[in-house]
């Protein structure tokens, strides 16, 4: 399904902005029946656009008050380093995304930690004793005036 028409990007629109809409109400707001909606919401689930539903946690509510993006440079530029950084990464609690990216650097994590102390802890016992690891910088979160992450 590649090629998605106005409808289908309001739909996707409206299911980012509230993936627990009712059928009734998403059809509404899209302008079809709540037949045809249901049949376009399942055709864009079966074709994998969506991929599927999350619940959107308050990080600092559930312990978390540390955040930051961090990026990570890597001493070398083999396939089996990346991939033993990736398994470490998806390993490690605190990592919330892991993007492999181009540029200086080769990743950009998301981490969420307790706090300073915890974030230490990360920085130092898990990322710094990874062979494959040559650089880390941290960007401390302050605020997030626009995240529309699902």
């Amino acid at each position: 399904m590649s090629n998605i028409d106005a409808i289908g990007r309001n739909i996707l629109r409206e299911l980012s902005r509230d993936g627990r809409i009712s059928n009734l109400e998403l059809a509404e707001r899209v302008g079809l029946s709540p037949s045809a909606c249901l049949r376009r919401v399942q055709e864009l689930e079966r074709s994998g656009v969506i991929k599927g539903y999350r619940a959107r946690i308050d990080p600092a509510k559930v312990g978390y008050s540390f955040m930051a993006y961090v990026t990570v440079g890597l001493s070398t530029h083999t396939k089996q380093a990346q991939e033993d950084f990736e398994a470490a990464m998806a390993e490690a609690p605190e990592v919330r995304e892991c993007h492999n990216i181009t540029g200086a650097i080769e990743y950009i994590l998301r981490v969420e930690a307790a706090d300073l102390a915890a974030y230490k802890h990360f920085h130092t016992e898990v990322l710094g004793i990874l062979p494959q690891v040559n650089a880390i910088t941290t960007y401390v979160l302050m605020g997030s005036p626009k995240d529309e992450r699902a």
